[in-house]
């Protein structure tokens, strides 16, 4: 459980949105699963998020145990950077507000999000997000384990 000092609201939503509720952290946490784990590889995002930003929301993710970090064994300067099981449970809202975005928001989809779609056209939701979460963990044990 993650421990908040929350004396604004005692609304789980309210609190929720205090921690993950910025326009980039979101953001953030889709990366991970889309296999960013350096500093460097948040920062090739297409949103193109400015260093201190990143270097913010990281600290804060920290903060409140979403994510950890461990140094590359090959270069101890690079902090390697993996979600714990909270930030892992954040992947049904990403997957939620993925779908949500496409049958909402008239856009362009891009082209991660439309492959996305495409790989998952027949499945169910829960399939999916199961299937998301069981790669992601399978990735993060590969590469703790190196």
């Amino acid at each position: 459980m993650i421990k908040v000092a929350n004396k604004r609201s005692s609304c789980p939503i309210s609190t929720s949105l205090e921690i993950i509720g910025d326009s980039w952290t979101l953001i953030l946490i889709r990366n991970f699963f889309l296999g960013s784990i350096t500093f460097a590889d948040f920062k090739k995002a297409p949103e193109n998020i400015a260093t201190n930003i990143l270097s913010d929301r990281l600290k804060k993710l920290m903060k409140y145990n979403l994510i950890k970090y461990r140094l590359n064994p090959k270069n101890k300067k690079i902090k390697q950077y993996y979600l714990t099981d909270a930030g892992i449970n954040l992947y049904p809202l990403i997957y939620d507000l993925l779908i949500w975005g496409r049958n909402n928001l008239d856009m362009n989809i891009g082209l991660v999000a439309s492959d996305f779609y495409k790989r998952n056209k027949n499945k169910k939701r829960e399939d999916i997000i199961k299937n998301s979460i069981n790669s992601y963990k399978e990735f993060k044990n590969s590469f703790l384990v190196n």
